[in-house]
């Protein structure tokens, strides 16, 4: 922006207020508050995914070891809840 434009004094800053803004105000014409860089959301997302990882790899192993009759029972258990669950978005949806 060129000098001639200014509509303040030269010597004046173009903020008045002791913390500057984004340039962007809310409802009330007050500036916006400073965004957040998101790092904290960025490691909550981190460990929800380590924990995450670590629990499959756990239930997994579990698996692995339990009696071929405990896992046909587990496989169609799960087989029966995604069938009830898939009835259900079809309804919902009308398909």
């Amino acid at each position: 922006m060129s000098e001639s434009f200014r509509t303040t004094p030269a010597d004046q800053p173009w903020s008045s207020s002791p913390r500057p803004g984004n340039g962007h105000q809310n409802a009330f014409g007050e500036p916006a508050p400073p965004e957040d860089d998101g790092s904290g959301e960025a490691g909550k997302v981190v460990l929800a995914g380590v924990l995450g990882g670590l629990l499959s790899a756990a239930g997994y192993l579990i698996y692995r070891r339990l009696p071929d009759e405990q896992k046909e029972r587990l496989q169609s258990q799960v087989r029966s809840i995604v069938q009830q669950r898939i009835t259900e978005i079809r309804q919902n949806f009308n398909i």
